[in-house]
């Protein structure tokens, strides 16, 4: 980390001549990562002039650059840029129809995630996107980010000053560098809360370098054959047991052919994703500490253990008609353009997501459910069968789940806000906010975040929640992870909002891998629950008659004249009352949304009301 004054930072620049002439804009996005390219995309749509460097030639990173094109989570969770992303890939293949693959209900060649990302970027008037460069050092007066200084091949320098900085970094190298503070590796259970935590270690996942490979068809050919002297031949062992019909001399081989194997990952276009955790190309190695102009050379061991597992595919298994796509990535090797990191930094933020909030969101003294900005639905899912000095860890089920807009927040260092992986949440929590759809949305809510921050001249902070969350509902964005009801439904918006209220709460269930929350929209509205969760508002509020076991309007009446003593600005109400009919909880929702409008009420980042509800 490097505090410099600006007049300082300023000189330095002028009399360095490999430095150029620093440039300046109101948001900045280090990295064109999956959360990134989002982030910056977001925030140019609001009208905030945004710049976004990204090291390689794409954008869109685990999504398009790091080849990760089978999406795990989120098919039932139609949110904002995901969905949108989504249909963008429906209509470039035609279909809707993307499970081509058994591992997900999407998947994609890389290049089309490439190009629609471009595409999205060159239609935004304030976006500058520059290619090429790679994060040096951020320069920091008074606990606030200033400028960031960049480095590309030719160890030329640039530095960009910004009023907002957003850190899209897989690793959180932009935030660390700065000196936010930061975990890293597994946590003992007395620090993160979490029973099934394994204890304190620097252990991260694994990482995998990806390639998309083509079948070739039946006919074997020279250059689709890896080379003997491509990689360590003694690791060919690795990938013993990888599937039914390899060799299999230690442990119980995969249970699942070959051919499974590869359509595990079965792309459009007889193309396919080779990203195997079953004895394939997963690979330890941490280069969270190299500068990230060095890493690709400090990477080349895991590129090689993925080009191994290709020649194991080809020669031991006999699969010599498939082999590397030559025509997907812009690389020498054919090979990804960056590795798929699982896990890197993980800031400390305003507040931390762990697991309790994902399984008993409506049960923890925080109420960050109600600070949602963004979803996600998978399960905690680790990825350390390459490294032996990891232990064995227990991955507890969870329901569906939101990310609290204070996670993106750092603790102390202002001019900031994060996305990607490297988001406020404990070591296990990150197995399921880590993957592609969810880490969209991070990016999407971050950008919103940094641009309403500019626009009222706030630090990212001091921004309202109800703001954030308000921004997002207008872009279709789910707060919370309600499966049953869809966007298109006309009372979307209001559960959306009533459910962020803590007020007609969701159902979750733990499913295995497809984990839900549910509304239960057109279940009828049982009174004592409806007047526990309002407790909040109208504390010792009884039921006006005792038997009384359904919400109808005669009972929303009363609860609106009880809270209008208690509220400010509370709209008027019918007084017209019709007959004593039970109503379902979505229409609860509808009225309560429309005539006591507690979402308008303030909170905080942990949840907590805000001085707007009389004593």
């Amino acid at each position: 980390m490097k505090h410099f004054f600006l007049p300082i930072l300023l000189a330095i620049c002028c009399l360095t001549k490999t430095i150029a002439q620093p440039s300046t804009t109101s948001i900045l996005v280090v990295g064109g990562s999956t959360g990134g390219t989002a982030a910056a995309i977001q925030s140019a749509r609001m009208g905030v002039p945004t710049i976004l460097v990204e090291s390689t030639a794409w954008l869109g990173g685990m999504l398009s650059a790091a080849g990760v094109t089978a999406t795990d989570g989120n098919h039932l969770l139609p949110s904002g840029i995901w969905e949108e992303f989504r249909q963008a890939l429906y209509q470039h293949y035609g279909r809707k129809q993307l499970n081509t693959g058994w591992v997900s209900n999407t998947l994609f060649e890389p290049y089309v995630a490439d190009s629609i990302f471009k595409a999205w970027a060159s239609k935004e008037k304030n976006l500058t996107v520059v290619y090429g460069w790679y994060f040096d050092s951020a320069y920091v007066q008074k606990g606030k980010i200033k400028a960031v200084r960049f480095i590309n091949a030719q160890k030329k320098y640039w530095t960009i000053q910004a009023k907002i900085v957003v850190d899209g970094t897989d690793l959180g190298d932009v935030y660390a560098n700065a000196g936010a503070g930061f975990d890293l590796g597994m946590e003992s259970a007395t620090y993160s809360g979490e029973k099934e935590a394994p204890g304190t270690n620097n252990i991260i996942q694994d990482l995998t370098w990806a390639a998309t490979l083509q079948d070739y068809g039946t006919k074997a050919s020279d250059k689709i054959l890896i080379k003997k002297e491509s990689f360590d031949w003694n690791s060919l062992k690795e990938f013993d047991c990888s599937t039914s019909e390899a060799p299999c001399p230690f442990g119980k081989p995969y249970e699942a052919n070959t051919q499974k194997v590869l359509d595990y990952g079965k792309l459009p276009k007889g193309k396919y994703m080779l990203n195997w955790p079953a004895h394939g190309n997963d690979y330890f190695i941490d280069a969270v500490n190299i500068k990230p102009i060095d890493r690709e050379a400090f990477y080349l061991p895991a590129k090689k253990h993925t080009l191994a597992f290709v020649y194991y595919l080809q020669n031991t298994l006999g699969f010599k008609h498939i082999g590397l796509d030559t025509t997907q990535f812009p690389s020498k090797d054919h090979l990804a353009l960056m590795p798929y990191h699982r896990e890197g930094r993980r800031l400390k933020g305003v507040v931390r997501l762990s697991l309790p909030h994902m399984n008993h969101p409506f049960e923890q003294d925080q109420a960050l459910y109600r600070t949602g900005i963004a979803v996600g639905d998978y399960p905690v899912d680790h990825h350390h069968g390459k490294n032996p000095a990891a232990p064995k860890i227990y991955f507890p089920g969870i329901y569906s789940f939101n990310i609290p807009l204070g996670a993106l927040i750092p603790e102390k260092l202002n001019g900031m806000v994060v996305c990607e992986k490297g988001i406020s949440v404990s070591n296990l929590a990150n197995g399921s906010t880590r993957l592609q759809p969810c880490v969209l949305l991070t990016g999407q809510s971050a950008g919103a975040l940094a641009a309403l921050a500019i626009q009222s001249n706030l630090e990212p902070r001091q921004v309202p929640v109800r703001s954030v969350q308000h921004t997002l509902l207008e872009s279709k964005t789910f707060l919370m992870p309600y499966m049953d009801v869809a966007i298109a439904d006309p009372a979307f918006a209001a559960i959306q909002r009533m459910g962020a209220t803590g007020v007609l709460k969701g159902l979750g269930k733990n499913e295995g891998w497809a984990n839900k929350t549910y509304f239960q929209p057109d279940s009828l509205c049982v009174a004592k629950n409806l007047l526990e969760d309002l407790a909040a508002f109208l504390p010792g509020m009884q039921l006006p008659n005792s038997h009384q076991q359904y919400v109808d309007e005669n009972l929303l009446v009363t609860i609106h004249q009880a809270l209008a003593k208690q509220l400010k600005n509370i709209p008027s109400a019918p007084t017209t009352m019709t007959a004593n009919k039970a109503m379902t909880r979505k229409a609860v929702a509808s009225w309560l949304d429309k005539y006591c409008q507690l979402f308008s009420i303030s909170i905080n980042h942990q949840g907590k009301w805000i001085a707007e509800i009389k004593p």
